[in-house]
């Protein structure tokens, strides 16, 4: 699907049409549909039952209603569409009733915390409390200059009493704004020439030695989640030792490493969490099918959401909208994350049909209008406005427009057919001020935005 530099008047009703020949595709392939597994849901009360960063996993669900735009309200990218935010839906077995019109449901995990982005609350959900109890005292990370990730480990770690040391890749900007702002005001920021930053690995390594110091410890989140999952094997952790431990390390550095997006496979758990919270009986339901809709960085929580429904037998279709990296790229890192969980969890797998799955859990499809990671085009700005304007709920150009599109189009009835098609909103409302970096002046639409 190539739709480039189309003018932001025609680019929705363009982008419908580019869509509705490939969805034939996407939308009858087997992949990502799940099935009843056997021991799914024994092995995810098993794995859920540990400590916790949020004390409850529950979220908001709004429903978008789309219909036929009038006057002022129509053109832009979304041509002819209105948005409507119904923030009392009918959930459950009721679903049906008020999914009758052209409609989306949007899980506001955006609304979780107002500095951390929701796909990050949910991946450091079950990291947080482990790195607690195995006596950490710092933490070291990298990202993007503006990494949502740094500022949800920074402002996570300074909550628990933990020091965070971000390593942002390239140079300091004149104005800190956005994520950059946010994770400098509450972590250790050091800028990393780009020349560095590609060596990952070496680089993490490298300063958490610095911070270590001679006397220090380093060692890497999986290591500290297998030593973990040992204990949980042996169910007889020595709580004497590790209190005499506590008092012998006390004036030593244990720094942990956690790696880039936090894509790792103790992220998934969070997002474990969040599957069998929305699959009660009284929100989405394990019966009912459901389109679920992710905008992908590193496509862990896309992941995340489709490994969790197989393992509960739901029939969830997880579409994930790629925005930084090939296909293969992704579909590799699916494998990857899966085949990690079952090195780490093999145990609890017991031999099942769950140690079958090793990908095509998620649709892996190209943004409407692809580009190079982090581009903004023509009317996106516009396009967030116009949805914050009427519905209340604030996306942005980068990551989470992404997955209003895809909703809205598969939205549309003959696409969705009897599914509820449900958007995962992971937040982003910093990245907003984060553009203000690359771009001197933002330019709004007097038709939307108004005079004054």
């Amino acid at each position: 699907m190539q739709l480039q530099r189309l003018p932001s008047k025609t680019a929705f009703i363009v982008m419908n049409k580019v869509f509705h020949s490939a969805s034939s595709q996407i939308l009858n392939s087997p992949r990502g549909v799940c099935y009843a597994r056997p021991g799914g849901e024994e092995l995810l009360s098993k794995l859920l039952d540990r400590k916790w960063t949020m004390k409850s996993p529950d979220t908001i669900i709004h429903q978008i209603k789309l219909s036929a735009a009038h006057g002022k309200h129509g053109g832009g990218q979304w041509g002819d569409i209105s948005f409507l935010n119904n923030t009392c839906p009918f959930l459950g077995d009721d679903m049906i009733m008020g999914d009758e019109d052209r409609s989306f449901y949007v899980v506001r995990d955006d609304l979780l915390h107002p500095l951390v982005n929701g796909n990050k609350a949910r991946k450091l959900d079950g990291l947080l409390p482990l790195l607690k109890d195995h006596l950490v005292t710092d933490v070291v990370t990298c990202g993007g200059c503006q990494s949502a990730h740094a500022t949800a480990v920074a402002v996570s770690c300074a909550d628990r009493g933990l020091k965070s040391h971000l390593l942002l890749r390239g140079e300091q900007p004149q104005i800190l704004t956005g994520y950059n702002l946010i994770s400098t005001i509450y972590g250790n920021v050091t800028y990393v020439p780009r020349s560095l930053y590609v060596h990952r690995i070496e680089m993490l390594k490298s300063h958490a030695n610095l911070v270590a110091g001679n006397k220090g410890d380093v060692v890497w989140c999986n290591e500290i989640f297998e030593e973990s999952l040992t204990a949980q094997r042996s169910r007889a952790p020595d709580l004497g030792q590790m209190d005499a431990d506590r008092g012998a390390n006390n004036c030593t550095r244990k720094v942990a490493i956690i790696n880039e997006g936090a894509a790792d496979a103790v992220a998934l758990l969070g997002v474990f969490r969040l599957v069998q919270y929305l699959s009660q009986d009284h929100l989405l339901g394990r019966k009912r099918a459901v389109k679920f809709v992710v905008d992908a960085g590193t496509g862990t929580t896309a992941v995340g959401l489709g490994l969790g429904a197989v393992y509960l037998g739901l029939p969830w279709e997880v579409t994930a909208v790629m925005l930084a990296g090939t296909i293969d790229g992704y579909k590799q890192q699916e494998r990857d994350l899966i085949c990690e969980f079952k090195r780490l969890f093999g145990f609890l797998l017991n031999n099942s049909r769950l140690t079958e799955v090793d990908g095509e859990t998620v649709h892996w499809v190209e943004r409407c209008r692809p580009r190079k990671f982090g581009n903004v085009l023509e009317g996106e700005i516009e396009a967030c406005q116009q949805i914050a304007q009427r519905t209340g709920i604030l996306v942005d150009p980068v990551y989470t427009l992404a997955a209003w599109e895809m909703a809205t189009l598969l939205s549309d009835k003959e696409l969705k057919g009897d599914a509820n098609v449900v958007m995962l909103h992971t937040g982003g409302t910093l990245g907003m001020f984060g553009l203000a970096q690359r771009k001197k002046k933002i330019l709004f639409s007097p038709s939307v935005y108004g005079p004054g």
